[in-house]
């Protein structure tokens, strides 16, 4: 199945240049954070929430906007989120204040959680069968270009004028993939009934569990721990709720398998660990006294070596056990990572470089292979489901990750080397999880299938 040429290569376009429009997005805001806290007069921790917000905005929205996706159509819905997105840009560009500020990146939140919500079942039904893995690597590829160009393209900008032109440069993507997104693949809609009820609940446990463990990090104990203590019941009660649901929000069913659970606690510590490392690092080089232009080169060796590290990727995503490629890449992102830690700040961008670049394959060799095992694995129905999943996990690392630096930023920690050894356990974790799945591959291959794992045929 899947789509043919050439109509295949102008879907792929499409999706690419909605992938990098969310990926300029983020990396150009993190770039800008002290520049806006300046701007703005206000604390590098205050500053931080404008990621922070923006990541719980996107995770309330996500699942809900798949499973409401699955009834309006995901060609529909991605490219609604799209034209929101548009809107918003705008609006965080005008913003006068804080408040303001969070406000349009809350909508613009929404608008990319609308596309990414289908954007992974969009993605499965352009590409035939057995040439997914190397979809997802390519799509791997395309957001380590979009992330490789962010950072210095936010130098740029930062050097030349206002902050508040960053978030105008994603809109050229939005509207590139707006004008060719009639091409895309349009599965059938399922006439189920939407579970507005249980989206709310979702929306709820989500905002309430981590804007409750973000405020705790911050040092605000009373209130986080207020908001924690009832998302806590909130959550039970949706997750039994979707137990008994035959086409679940949150997809537990798939969850309950340890083809899916090992690899998305993997892929949960892996963007944990980047975000934590990655929005600290710009205060920790500000401090050592490197210009915006210079921590714009720092950070694009990350991606720029993911980008390197993607065609391997895409291959071993076919044709490694399962497991092997994250563990490699994340224990070789992890030796970057403390690396990074021990180097001092001022040692010069071609020595900060190389620890990046370490990093970066790591990422590289983790991404796609581990997307591929959750998406691949899941029923082509479910397929929305699934890349939801992958999305929600990833956008759960990276709040944690960021309420982590925010909360080293405020303390005397967040400047020095503590946020790199912390993304270097984060990393060594998820590549224990990787390996957990790879010898359990290795044992089911020497014992024979325990269990029931649907394939796409």
């Amino acid at each position: 199945m899947g789509l043919t040429a050439p109509r295949r290569h102008v879907a792929v376009l499409a999706l690419s240049l909605g992938t990098g429009m969310l990926v300029v997005d983020n990396a150009i805001a993190t770039v800008a954070l002290p520049t806006i806290a300046r701007a703005l007069s206000i604390s590098s921790a205050s500053a931080v929430v404008v990621v922070t917000v923006y990541q719980v905005a996107m995770l309330m929205a996500l699942l809900p906007f798949s499973a409401l996706g699955d009834r309006v159509g995901h060609r529909r819905m991605y490219q609604s989120g799209q034209l929101v997105f548009l809107i918003a840009s705008l609006g965080s560009a005008l913003a006068t204040n804080l408040p303001m500020l969070l406000a349009t990146r809350c909508l613009q939140a929404l608008g990319v959680a609308a596309a990414l919500s289908v954007s992974s079942a969009l993605l499965r039904a352009t590409y035939p069968s057995a040439r997914l893995g190397r979809g997802m690597a390519f799509n791997s590829l395309v957001i380590a270009v979009a992330a490789a160009a962010a950072p210095s393209l936010g130098g740029l900008i930062l050097g030349a004028g206002s902050w508040r032109w960053v978030f105008a440069a994603a809109t050229p993507f939005a509207l590139l993939s707006l004008a060719l997104g009639q091409v895309l693949p349009d599965p059938k809609a399922h006439s189920d009934r939407f579970d507005a009820a249980g989206a709310l609940l979702c929306a709820l446990m989500f905002g309430l569990l981590m804007s409750g463990l973000s405020l705790l990090l911050h040092g605000d104990g009373p209130i986080g721990a207020a908001l924690v203590a009832v998302g806590i019941p909130v959550a039970i009660i949706f997750v039994r709720r979707e137990m008994r649901s035959a086409r679940p929000i949150l997809p537990v069913d798939l969850l309950a398998r340890a083809t899916f659970a090992l690899p998305a606690a993997a892929a949960l510590f892996a963007f944990s660990a980047s975000v934590a490392f990655m929005v600290a690092l710009p205060f920790r080089l500000q401090t050592a006294g490197l210009q915006p232009a210079e921590i714009g080169l720092v950070l694009a060796v990350w991606p720029l070596a993911m980008m390197i590290a993607a065609p391997v990727a895409g291959l071993l995503a076919d044709r490694a056990p399962r497991g092997l490629p994250g563990a490699i890449g994340m224990i070789l992102a992890a030796t970057g990572l403390a690396t990074a830690g021990i180097l001092s700040p001022d040692s010069g961008v071609a020595v900060l470089a190389i620890p990046m670049a370490l990093g970066g394959v790591g990422f590289g060799l983790f991404m796609a292979p581990t997307a591929h095992l959750i998406i691949g694995a899941a029923p082509r129905d479910r397929a929305a489901s699934a890349g939801a999943l992958v999305s929600a996990t990833r956008f759960v690392g990276q709040a944690l990750g960021a309420a982590m630096a925010s909360a080293l930023l405020a303390t005397a920690f967040g400047a020095g080397p503590t946020p790199a050894f912390a993304a270097a356990g984060l990393a060594l974790t998820s590549a224990g999880f990787s390996l957990v799945n790879l010898f359990r591959g290795a044992r089911q291959r020497a014992l024979g299938p325990t269990e029931i794992v649907h394939v796409e045929p």
